[in-house]
């Protein structure tokens, strides 16, 4: 298989047209194997907007709605996009499984346990699958540290950490000018807001529901202070500075997994500091470090004049290691948003909608993941108590198989499936 080949047309539709819709949906009018039917919003301005793209880049306007309803109820697509508020991701993929269609949902923390059964149930009993969108899967260097931990460089993995490290107080404070749904999360919820960049590329380097699995965790919040602060400077005469913002601005959840690991997960939003995902990740031979942007092997690492160890620069090591997807990706041509990986995980999903395969993130990683939300949420709501963690593959974790290789896969890496 080779990267950008085309197979049958995938005709559906885009629910959510909001920031995140602007890049994925310029991702799908250019894959010539793909007819958006419909665009959907329940601001109506947005839907004119995105039916003039497509005219524009297409020649061809789609069917606008404003109702996710008319969208799944609709016989002539199989799939829906779904880029909508965190909160409703799961509620319109639920209906959309009913209605027969295929979904495909963009990341964000689930509200309660029941809903994430209620995907995975939903999916179970009508045989349709899930894909989770996250992007961050298919980044270039995650995908390198895939390799490496696949190939065994740093030995038995025992630890990684992740976050979510963003200074988002411009578009928090603004949510109520500019319709976005984070503002309200962050004035009445108090946990791991925003998981699943950080915890779905560990998910795949510890093989979480595949032969290992998140059994509890304990999260902790500090004080709200970050957001009001900048509210009181930016927006003086507004309601909201004088609103209480609940979320903590610094959240930290601990998981322990099946198989002895920990995961450290940071949700740090209303603070002035640059974007960093905080990768980490930590075995028996050595470890990586994002934000020092350094890698030590032991054996391979050279001391330094004392003898001491050192971390040696990521990059060329990252380049030594690149996945054979992102070697493909490279002379094909990156193209999309975040540095190319929307393209790639937009791509995952066409194309195993096309070849019937499961897809490489599936109902179980979707529920999962986004229930550490609504976890995070209980534990710090009774003074950080650790909770368990569902298992939402009922048993089947312990010997679940692994999808089949392909270029897209994220269970292992499959040189001999490139072209």
């Amino acid at each position: 298989m080779k990267l950008g080949e085309t197979g049958r047309t995938i005709r559906l539709g885009v629910v959510g047209l909001g920031l995140r819709s602007e890049s994925q949906l310029e991702v799908l009018l250019n894959m010539p194997d793909v007819e958006i039917a419909v665009v959907c919003d329940e601001y109506e301005d947005r839907v004119k907007v995105a039916q003039e793209h497509a005219m524009k880049t297409r020649g061809v306007c789609p069917d606008g709605a404003t109702d996710y309803r008319e969208v799944n109820d609709r016989e002539d697509i199989e799939a829906v996009v779904i880029m909508t508020s965190w909160t409703t991701h799961i509620q319109i993929a639920v209906d959309a499984m009913e209605h027969g269609k295929v979904p495909a949902l963009e990341v964000g923390g689930a509200s309660s346990l029941d809903e994430c059964w209620q995907l995975v149930r939903t999916s179970e009993r009508t045989g349709i699958p899930v894909m989770m969108l996250e992007n961050c899967c298919y980044a270039q260097n995650e995908m390198a540290l895939l390799n490496m931990v696949k190939k065994g460089i740093f030995g038995e993995l025992i630890h990684c950490q992740g976050g979510y490290h963003h200074d988002l107080r411009e578009e928090i404070g603004n949510g109520d000018i500019i319709h976005h749904y984070r503002q309200n999360n962050f004035l009445h919820r108090n946990g791991e807001l925003y998981p699943t960049h950080e915890l779905g590329p560990i998910a795949k380097y510890l093989e979480l529901n595949h032969g290992n699995r998140m059994l509890s965790l304990v999260s902790m919040a500090s004080k709200s202070a970050g957001q009001h602060a900048w509210m009181e400077a930016n927006r003086p005469d507004s309601p909201l500075c004088k609103a209480r913002f609940n979320e903590g601005d610094i959240v930290t959840t601990m998981i322990k997994c099946a198989n002895g690991e920990t995961i450290v997960l940071t949700h740090d939003c209303t603070l002035p500091r640059p974007y960093s995902r905080g990768g980490y990740v930590q075995g028996v031979k050595g470890l990586w470090m994002e934000d020092n942007h350094g890698i030590h092997i032991e054996g391979r690492t050279p001391p330094d004049k004392n003898g001491d160890h050192v971390f040696e620069p990521e990059k060329p090591v990252l380049e030594e290691f690149i996945h054979p997807l992102w070697q493909d990706y490279k002379e094909f041509g990156e193209r999309g948003g975040h540095g190319g990986m929307d393209y790639l995980v937009m791509r995952a999903f066409i194309t195993s909608l096309q070849s019937g395969k499961p897809f490489p993130i599936d109902v179980y990683d979707a529920a999962s993941w986004m229930a550490i939300t609504c976890l995070s949420e209980q534990s710090i709501a009774m003074g950080s108590m650790p909770v368990p963690v569902p298992d939402f593959t009922d048993g089947r974790w312990i010997c679940r198989e692994k999808r089949d290789p392909d270029i897209f896969s994220l269970d292992d890496v499959y040189p001999e499936v490139f072209g």
